[in-house]
């Protein structure tokens, strides 16, 4: 049961109808500390590079631009195709391996520091505490019937909102259209279904889900709350009560000590903990899914803990294992350190290493030969043996090349049509040619030959490909 009062925290009874337990809305307290600090440290961080990276320019285009229309993905000086699907795959791997780390190490940081969600959220909320108040004058206008005053707060407050959601929407679509051009089309009342659609969707969807699905998104729909506990272990930093120090609760005056408030523990049930908590959960019951490791907790029960003269840390980053064995901090951190975290390290150091030596040694040069299959073979004017292909050729530098095109494969083996072509920089041609031999080059049906594509400025750009020469 969810713990929910302004001065002694009392206990809610849990309404079921039917199958589904009645949501009770979560007034979430404001607070201050150090955790908190942090928190919208990595607020600003993560929108300041998700608004500003649109807008960010490199060799005439926009620097992160994923052209949907063109297929055509650009992260600064990389350019990449769809035949480079594979990176794709690899940053998913990386991803992966790397939340797997980072929760075995130190739990749901990712949720409680730099999930959308929860980014989206703080900011939400954060508006509403500037239009609305602070957590009691938000319960007390919500109980109030509609008047003038509170529709006024109301419309001011979903107002901001929506326009938040609209900007942040603008911006999403923004890496698929250039940013520049969306504006352009907006102000010109020329945008396209499928980014009118998009940026109305994705605003929806931030309005929604951090404006009034808050935490049921993360107890109820986010499935990394349900796979959290394979991940964890006895040694993985999770945020703890320590029930030793803090039971048995009750009150007590300002200014007395545990050594003098027995049987009493530190805790003072004042219930804040509770009050802070985005999810609305009690974390002096134990770890709970619904704990999303925002930390908001412990700095409010430090504030708690100054105030009434103990020892800070009655809620901290621990572990289980350290509560339970009374571990120093030192011993704690060590622990870190086990099979489990040395091989997500090791594998996920790998893959980086890999995936960065693979893009360093990235030939800018793509080809593709499609032979043509109306026609295996024929014979030429001049009685040599022909075979008509078609080069798709790709420079997916940021400069532009002129390319030489060679075959080999079968002595005596020749290109007739064009033998070089040029290129400006991020695009693709498609050249038919066609290769000829003499009837007794080689043997009867198919034989193995190479195209070479070079530049001619560059000759460590170069490309060979395999397909068939068909001799009948």
């Amino acid at each position: 049961m969810n713990q929910m009062a302004s001065g002694k925290a009392k206990a809610i009874p849990v309404q079921v109808d039917g199958l589904y337990e009645k949501h009770h809305t979560v007034y979430a307290r404001s607070v201050t500390g150090f955790f908190n600090s942090w928190r919208w440290v990595m607020v600003c961080v993560t929108q300041a590079l998700f608004y500003g990276l649109c807008w960010i320019e490199w060799g005439g285009r926009q620097a992160v631009l994923f052209h949907i229309t063109e297929r055509k993905f650009y992260i600064f000086g990389l350019v990449f195709w769809p035949q480079d699907v594979i990176y794709l795959a690899v940053l998913l791997v990386i991803s992966a391996y790397g939340l797997f780390l980072v929760t075995a190490v130190g739990g749901r940081l990712f949720c409680g520091y730099v999930c959308p969600q929860t980014v989206y959220t703080e900011i939400l909320m954060w508006i509403e505490r500037k239009i609305e108040g602070e957590r009691p004058a938000r319960m007390k206008l919500d109980s109030q019937p509609m008047s003038p005053r509170k529709f006024r707060l109301k419309f001011i407050k979903h107002s901001l909102w929506l326009l938040v959601a609209l900007w942040t929407g603008i911006t999403f679509v923004g890496y698929f259209t250039p940013i520049k051009e969306l504006l352009n089309e907006i102000a010109a009342f020329e945008l396209g279904p499928w980014e009118a659609f998009w940026i109305l969707f994705y605003m929806a969807f931030l309005y929604l889900m951090a404006g009034f699905l808050r935490e049921q998104v993360c107890k109820y729909m986010c499935p990394y709350a349900r796979f959290q506990g394979v991940m964890f272990d006895p040694d993985t930093l999770i945020i703890s009560y320590d029930p030793e120090r803090g039971e048995p609760r009750g009150g007590r005056r300002k200014g007395t000590v545990a050594s003098t408030a027995k049987p009493l523990g530190d805790c003072v049930d004042c219930s804040i903990c509770v009050q802070v908590c985005p999810t609305g959960i009690d974390i002096r019951n134990g770890l709970q899914l619904e704990c999303i490791a925002c930390a908001a907790c412990i700095d409010a029960c430090d504030q708690v803990m100054d105030k009434v003269g103990s020892p800070r840390g009655l809620i901290r980053y621990s572990t289980e294992n350290a509560l339970a064995k009374h571990y120093t901090v030192g011993e704690m951190f060590s622990h870190l350190l086990r099979p489990r975290t040395l091989l997500y390290s090791s594998i996920l150091l790998a893959i980086v290493l890999a995936a960065a030596w693979s893009l360093a040694h990235r030939v800018p040069l793509k080809v593709d030969v499609l032979r043509d299959r109306s026609t295996l073979s024929r014979e030429a004017d001049d009685g040599r043996i022909e075979n008509v292909f078609r080069l798709h050729i790709s420079n997916t530098d940021e400069a532009p090349h002129r390319y030489s095109i060679n075959v080999s494969g079968i002595d005596g083996i020749d290109i007739v049509g064009e033998r070089s072509v040029e290129l400006p920089s991020a695009s693709s041609k498609t050249v038919a040619l066609s290769a000829r031999v003499e009837p007794a080059a080689g043997k009867k049906g198919s034989n193995p030959i190479f195209f070479e594509v070079r530049a001619e400025q560059n000759e460590k750009i170069a490309v060979r490909e395999k397909t068939s020469f068909f001799l009948p």
